[in-house]
């Protein structure tokens, strides 16, 4: 449970952002109190500071911070459990009885307002709670709502549902119908108090009214226990906080409420005997890795990946991102491109990750997290590390310095960029399933590539034969798509081929290489000469790129003839490229130029070869220019 300690710890650090409102994207959110959660309001009901009825308004779903107990923060089904404050029609209009509501509307209310009373009464009461106690005490709420033209009576029973035939009665559709999924029951009520001389703090906004919740609940919970998180006794819980992932996540991370199964049953007699952690802890690690979630966490298919440090500053260098949005983040924007700056582009690495490990403070950790549910209700710890911040930026500098390779391609919020790196894991997920593939192949590609980045462990096997194969598909493709996969593919092979690099290796005589060479000279002759005629169409290389992965020498042949006319008809750019395959051919052992299905290292020579074709020509176009 060390990945709790980190949250418990986390929390403590940043309290100066309780309860303070921040936003990511159209994302509301904070670090919400402890003893408390989050619903979503659909009226608003203003009062004033002497416990009268001010106004009503219906809202747009706003997602309201409110008070809660162990009890109503897990309450399902019939259970009676209310919330300290604010809560659903059902518990806090006591004159619904009058209005149609039933035993069970009753019994909700006047558990409610007992709850109530005994916080607006007690030592740490607030101004604020008192007028609404005040307020909720006199059991009108349904009666002013009628009367604010928010709710219609129907025979003086309170309308719970509309359909279409009541508009020739009632006229226009009330608007909390639209709100409300389900009858007006479930309709969740907020209250707010309104001063005429001054401008008050919203009630589920104001930190004073928090820290009373919190004071007052804390004197109600009696029982200590030892905590396993802290080593301390304190206060114990066993009802844990759901919610996590969004505000609709029933799922939970601990529960301990399976009695008749075989959690704990035939070695404890109780629950507490097996694992015991405090309130406080409790609340404080699920509160804070909500927070992260909101404000850094990447989900994908429900599937949660956070990493954060445990300072105050939370944000940290994620394993998951690519070299050009590290260079980014560490305010160096252009990033080098060239293949032969290889030694230039491991210095850049060096200096990012330096500038962003001294960020943090000297004590600083990360941690890394991901989370998945099984079932609705059960939520799991898939990987969880902690790093020293030394150790874990090596790892990071060591993955960009050695899954490189020179990646041009369109980036989210980017135009297409060109820079010299490690690409992204989602991006490599998508090279290697495709653009349309679901997010349970792409969450479950990231979480397996964590440990080659976090731990230095090999790629995948799997994973490498499936980058090259669609590598050596560019028909199934679009050219965009075929380039991206291409560079995607040859990063992940030159991080297991140590021996290779992103420059062209003009002395490899491995045979897959050469194979890989004599194809990119073959594409780059052809697309010379189909753009100087002005023609788009595939180069005989695309075309048979399979073919020629399975068996080479054979493939080679249909290859070579489809190359004769281009050398014909073309000057002598075309035959100084005709040149070289005769140079790369004298280079094969005759032994090893045979059909045996090339390795993905030859894809590496493919790409190398054409960036070092391309670079040579744009050279020899400069050199022309100044000579004229």
């Amino acid at each position: 449970m060390s990945w709790m300690k980190a949250l418990y710890d986390t929390y403590d650090v940043n309290s100066d952002s309780i309860g303070k409102t921040q936003a990511r994207g159209e994302r509301r959110f904070s670090l919400l109190p402890i003893s408390h959660t989050t619903q979503t309001a659909h009226i608003e009901v203003t009062l004033t500071e002497e416990g009268e009825f001010h106004s009503a308004t219906v809202l747009d779903k706003k997602i309201t911070l409110i008070p809660t107990t162990e009890s109503s923060a897990s309450r399902s089904g019939a259970k009676i459990a209310p919330y300290p404050l604010h809560d659903k029609l059902g518990y806090v209009a006591g004159d619904f009885k009058k209005y149609g509501g039933g035993e069970k509307e009753e019994k909700q209310f006047d558990a409610y307002i007992k709850q109530l009373k005994h916080w607006a009464e007690s030592s740490y009461t607030h101004p604020k709670i008192q007028a609404i106690y005040h307020y909720l005490s006199k059991k009108q709420l349904i009666q002013d709502l009628v009367e604010s033209k928010l709710f219609i009576l129907d025979n003086e029973q309170l309308l719970l549902k509309w359909q279409a035939n009541l508009e020739k009665t009632f006229g226009n559709k009330p608007e909390i119908f639209n709100k409300v999924t389900g009858d007006l029951t479930g309709a969740f009520i907020r209250f707010n108090v309104h001063s005429a001389e001054e401008i008050l703090t919203p009630v589920w906004e104001d930190r004073a009214v928090q820290q009373s919740f919190v004071d007052f609940y804390n004197d109600l919970l009696q029982e200590n226990d030892v905590c396993y998180i802290t080593g301390k006794m304190m206060p114990a819980t066993e009802r844990h906080a759901n919610k996590i992932r969004n505000a609709a996540d029933k799922a939970k991370l601990i529960s301990s409420n399976d009695t008749s199964g075989f959690t704990f049953r035939g070695r404890f007699d109780k629950s507490n005997e097996a694992f015991s952690i405090g309130y406080d802890v409790s609340q404080k690690a699920h509160n804070a890795l909500k927070w992260l979630i909101n404000l850094q966490g990447k989900v994908i298919d429900e599937r949660v990946f956070l990493v954060w440090g445990n300072t105050s500053k939370v944000d940290v260098l994620s394993p998951d991102e690519d070299s050009f949005s590290m260079l980014r983040r560490s305010k160096k924007i252009e990033t080098k491109s060239n293949p032969n700056t290889f030694e230039s582009f491991a210095k850049e690495v060096s200096n990012a990750i330096e500038g962003l490990k001294n960020d943090l403070e000297f004590k600083a950790e990360v941690n890394i997290l991901v989370l998945d549910a099984a079932t609705p209700g059960r939520l799991s710890v898939q990987y969880y590390r902690n790093f020293n911040k030394e150790i874990y930026f090596e790892r990071l500098k060591k993955w960009h310095q050695s899954c490189v390779w020179v990646h041009s391609y369109k980036k989210e919020n980017d135009d297409y960029v060109t820079f010299t790196g490690a690409p992204a894991t989602r991006d490599i997920a998508s090279a290697a399933y495709g653009s349309k593939a679901n997010d349970r192949i792409i969450k479950d590609t990231i979480e397996r590539l964590l440990p080659c980045i976090l731990d230095g462990q090999r790629i995948p096997k799997d994973l490498i034969r499936t980058l090259a194969h669609r590598a050596s598909t560019p028909v199934s493709m679009e050219f965009w798509e075929w380039q991206k996969t291409l560079s995607i593919a040859c990063a992940l092979i030159n991080r297991e081929e140590e021996e290779f690099n992103v420059a062209l290796d003009k002395g490899s005589t491995d045979r897959s290489y050469l194979f890989g060479r004599l194809l990119g000279v073959a594409y780059e002759l052809e697309r010379k000469a189909l753009w100087s005629k002005g023609e788009k169409r595939e180069t005989s290389a695309e075309r048979f790129m399979t073919s020629f992965s399975n068996s080479p020498k054979r493939t080679w042949g249909t290859i070579h003839e489809s190359l004769l006319p281009y050398k014909m008809q073309s000057k002598t750019k075309a035959n100084w490229l005709y040149d070289q395959i005769i140079t790369i051919t004298d280079q094969f052992k005759i032994e090893d130029f045979n059909d045996k299905p090339l390795d993905p290292v030859y894809l590496l020579g493919f790409s190398s070869q054409i960036m070092e074709l391309r670079n040579s020509n744009n050279k020899n176009e400069e050199k022309e220019e100044n000579e004229e």
